[in-house]
């Protein structure tokens, strides 16, 4: 008789999960960091490495089911909490401990393995952001920066044409366009940091320093101009309510603190000094005090303040040292003929 062979089942042992968290880590900080800041990036690491760990430790410990995917991502977004994350990184850990409770079965053994795939890479996707693929941050801020000034021109050259027509419409629609203006600042700061960051990190970006730190500047006095500018407008809005007179100077003031962002703005984007935004917002203030020795009734006179603060801004943001700055429009105020 022939030998009768008998099948045995293999015994169980640990079997490598394959390695797909390490590039599936990577795209996602290659995907979700444009734009973003380093510290949002990092958190996307942390992550996915954390949602991986405690989807590993939830399997090894009761194993898969319908009720263990609803314990990890709990334990997951508690865990992310509890390290001061924000909210990209709690989003990352809850959806990575699904997709580890999800996709992969329980064997019985821990796969730290998963967990350092992960963080490398992850690392991989920050260094190639940082070194390799690095975004242009004047690019960066352009980009948020035109919006900010767009806006502030367009609402000061609004209100100068609603003064010269006696529209209160008007003057009440730069009004409230002001009112809203925040978004784009805070969008502009962003893009400064997020520029400055990328400047500081990778090398090929280094010599974008110094016109970033041009517009870090910048985002500060035109913060300080742009809320100036909306009390010019309500301001604005009450003068002509309260039908008290305009002195022609006085529109012509406000459009030269427009056509000064205006300047600003294109000597930024080429790189030059902003001489001729100076030179508007100094023609501001010398219009605002042929204005003011017109004589004007209380609204005109807060008008006439807030365009000798904006210039001042805006000549602040052009470079000038704030004793210069004073200097500069007391003469130009005090000297207008």
């Amino acid at each position: 008789m022939g030998k009768v062979f008998t099948w045995e089942p293999p015994r169980s042992r640990a079997v490598r999960s394959p390695a797909i968290f390490a590039p599936i880590s990577a795209v996602v900080i290659l995907s979700a960091s444009i734009g973003q800041r380093l510290k949002r990036t990092a958190e996307l690491v942390v992550g996915v490495a954390l949602g991986i760990a405690i989807g590993d430790a939830i399997i090894l410990t009761i194993g898969t089911g319908t009720w263990q995917l609803a314990l990890i991502v709990p334990l997951a977004v508690i865990a992310a909490v509890f390290l001061c994350g924000g909210a990209a990184l709690v989003t990352q850990a809850a959806s990575s401990g699904v997709l580890v409770a999800t996709l992969t079965p329980a064997t019985g053994a821990l796969y730290p393995q998963r967990f350092i795939d992960a963080l490398i890479g992850g690392l991989v996707g920050l260094i190639v952001l940082v070194l390799l693929l690095p975004l242009n941050p004047l690019a960066i801020v352009r980009r948020t920066a035109d919006p900010a000034l767009d806006v502030l021109t367009d609402m000061l050259f609004l209100s100068s044409a609603a003064l010269t027509d006696r529209d209160r419409h008007r003057a009440g629609k730069a009004a409230r366009r002001l009112h809203k203006a925040e978004d784009e600042l805070a969008e502009f700061r962003d893009g400064v940091d997020a520029g400055h960051e990328t400047a500081v990190l990778a090398p090929v970006r280094w010599r974008t320093r110094g016109p970033l730190a041009q517009y870090a500047a910048i985002a500060e006095h035109l913060t300080r101009a742009l809320r100036n500018s909306r009390v010019l407008t309500r301001r604005a809005v009450s003068l002509l309510a309260d039908d008290e007179p305009v002195p022609a100077a006085l529109p012509q003031a406000v459009r030269q603190l427009g056509e000064a962002v205006h300047a600003m703005r294109h000597e930024l984007d080429t790189g030059t000094e902003p001489k001729r935004a100076r030179r508007h917002a100094l023609d501001a203030a010398r219009h605002a005090s042929v204005a003011y020795e017109a004589g004007l009734g209380f609204n005109d006179s807060v008008v006439v303040a807030q365009i000798r603060a904006t210039a001042s801004d805006i000549i602040r943001a052009s470079g000038t040292r704030p004793d210069d700055v004073e200097r500069l429009v007391g003469e130009a105020f005090s000297n207008a003929k």
